[in-house]
């Protein structure tokens, strides 16, 4: 992997695959076009230089808030090109502490952000003390006086690099693989964030990690880059993966809200009609429940058809790495008349997802492993790069997390950072080139973090006697048991959301209590369709949870005693508007539990632990 940096990267795709598509985007409904890497960085190269004229200099922080778009690329290139460092921000950060903390603390003098997010930026602009110049990444945006419009920028490169033709030259060659590429902020759900350092070398070396594990990415492949692009998972294995194998992404084509570019991901994956899909297991679920209700809109017969094909193809998929057996002919016949016209109809190019971002629960996994399209599971930390293992094609179990990638050490410590056996349960902690630098500004958060060049997870996992690795959930939010038991909640909150209609967000809770209990968001709108009555609704929600229990359909999918015994509805989603899911999607469950103490109490007394409890009559009363 050498000294190379982002920079060489680029070059090299330049070099073997200069007119080949890099970046598809749609300006007007999903019409979509193409630039090429020639066209890349020709436009980068300018910009950078556009960025000197304005006199941003070497190791500058430079911060970029904006949807998915050719100019996040181009620009985050051009930031990189100036020997300068980028600062990608969440485009769901709304408030001025949010905002101000990581755009003070980094120091950024100068902010490259879309129409929609300058608008909620100006109002704030006061509170930035180190930002000398905004620029707009949209040419229809009307500059005020302080903010120049990309195209400005690069106009002034063309000038500067026809009146000092080596200066830029010059500037690039400064660049080495541990120069700081990046600082990426952590969510920060329980105290300020922290600004995570990435060098060049960092990206590199998970890039060429990410394509070794997948054993390479065609040239011909194309992906719709679902994910916000500043999520680390999307930023390595789409931006730089795909750039480093000359293969194509595409965003999703804009709306005038994030709600409308929502809505124009189905259209936007039509249009594009991707190879893969990058996804996190909301999105995941999301998929599954728009592919089962249109299965249902097409009658019983067919609802009928679709439940044989996914028992007969789960009986012989098993975990994957071990499928056979009876009903291979049957399973053909079922995708030739079901499971292919679902592949049809979603993306007829696709060939598998790459599932990061969080647990994903192995019936999600089993479900599109049947329908024809794997969803394989990773696992990565920001601070990581963030890919720390994959599965593929190649390589697979589903339920686990896939084999770490290579060039990277891992091991599974105990509370002492001693290694225990294949098998045992421990944190999982890793060294190589893909670990951070460490912290921006906080040498004591990076100590505790980096051990000896090794870095701490924070996750509890174990890996078997075939080298694949289990993510068992953080080591701070553990389900434990009166006994002293851990477990980790994320596989069956996702299980139970995934196979229940009723059930919209599920939380569960045990801190050394006789029993484990959760905090259940219904789906209001599948309960009328019921016509249930509050208590209709909560013995429904009961009956869903206690399929995973001796008898039901889901008996043995994880240990009993890690089962809800009682449950308290919630009428308010957790949403990233009340504060209780971050950025990258998770819910903030110490928050939840903080929020929701009284419940909870509630649920270990003998009235409440009642699925039909006066609290859970009221609650579905209002919703009902």
């Amino acid at each position: 992997m050498g000294n190379k940096t982002i920079l060489d990267i680029l070059k090299e795709a330049v070099e073997k695959y200069g007119d080949r598509p890099y970046l598809y985007e749609a300006r007007k409904g999903t019409q979509y076009t193409s630039i090429s890497y020639k066209q890349v960085e020709e436009r980068t190269l300018q910009f950078a230089a556009g960025l000197m004229a304005l006199g941003i200099k070497a190791g500058d922080r430079i911060a970029l808030i904006s949807e998915g778009k050719n100019n996040w690329v181009i620009g985050e290139l051009g930031i990189l090109h100036a020997g300068a460092i980028s600062v990608p921000l969440s485009v769901k950060l709304q408030t001025e502490q949010d905002l101000s903390f990581r755009i003070n603390h980094s120091e950024c003098v100068a902010v490259l952000a879309s129409d929609q997010q300058i608008a909620k930026l100006r109002l704030m602009k006061s509170l930035f003390t180190t930002v000398k110049h905004y620029v707009l990444m949209d040419p229809d945006d009307n500059p005020e006086n302080d903010e120049l419009s990309f195209e400005s920028v690069i106009e002034a490169g063309k000038k500067f690099i026809d009146a000092n033709p080596s200066a830029l030259k010059e500037r690039m060659e400064n660049v080495e693989s541990d120069s700081l590429a990046n600082i990426s902020y952590t969510s920060g759900t329980t105290a300020n964030p922290k600004g995570i350092m990435l060098t060049h070398g960092n990206y590199v070396c998970n890039a060429e990690q990410a394509v070794d594990i997948l054993h390479g990415i065609p040239p011909h492949f194309r992906t719709l880059l679902i994910l916000p692009w500043d999520h680390s998972f999307g930023h390595t294995a789409g931006i730089y993966t795909f750039m480093k194998c000359g293969a194509s992404i595409a965003s999703v084509a804009m709306g005038k809200t994030p709600m409308e570019i929502l809505r124009n991901v189905p259209k936007s994956i039509k249009a594009i009609n991707p190879h893969l899909l990058m996804s996190v297991p909301a999105l995941a679920s999301n998929f599954r429940k728009s592919i089962e209700a249109e299965i249902e809109k097409k009658g019983k017969f067919t609802v009928s058809l679709f439940k044989r094909a996914l028992k007969t193809a789960y009986a012989y998929n098993k975990e994957g790495y071990n499928k056979g057996g009876r009903g291979r002919l049957m399973l053909s016949i079922y995708d030739k008349l079901i499971f292919s016209k679902i592949r049809q109809s979603f993306s007829s190019n696709m060939e598998f997802f790459i599932g990061g971002g969080a647990l994903l629960d192995i019936e999600l996994q089993r479900f599109f492993y049947a329908i024809g399209i794997p969803m394989y599971q990773g696992y990565g930390l920001s601070e990581a790069t963030p890919i720390i293992s994959a599965n593929s094609q190649y390589a697979h179990k589903l339920g686990s997390s896939g084999r770490p990638v290579p060039h990277m050490d891992i091991k599974i410590v105990d509370d002492s950072l001693d290694e225990v056996p294949i098998g045992e349960k421990g944190e999982i902690i890793i060294r190589g080139g893909n670990v951070m630098k460490g912290y921006w500004k906080n040498p004591q958060a990076t100590a505790e973090t980096i051990v000896d060049g090794w870095l701490r997870t924070g996750d509890m996992g174990y890996i078997d006697e075939d080298g694949f690795l289990y993510v068992l959930g953080r080591t701070k939010s553990l389900l434990i048991s009166d006994d002293g038991e851990k477990f980790s909640p994320e596989g069956i909150e996702e299980s139970i959301i995934s196979t229940s209609p009723f059930i919209d967000q599920c939380v569960l809770y045990n801190n050394q209590s006789p029993y484990t209990t959760a905090l259940v968001v219904p789906n209001a709108s599948e309960l009328k369709k019921m016509n249930a009555d509050p208590e209709q609704a909560a013995l429904l929600i009961e009956k869903a949870i206690n399929e995973y229990r001796s008898g039901g359909k889901h008996d043995g999918l994880f240990p009993h005693r890690w089962i809800p015994s009682a449950f308290a509805i919630i009428e308010e989603p957790f949403s990233e508007q009340n504060g209780f899911v971050n950025s990258t999607m998770k819910i903030v469950k110490h928050k939840v539990y903080e929020t929701y103490a009284s419940r909870i109490a509630s649920l270990y007394t003998p009235e409440g632990k009642q699925a039909t409890s006066p609290d859970n009559l009221e609650a579905l009363k209002k919703l009902l």
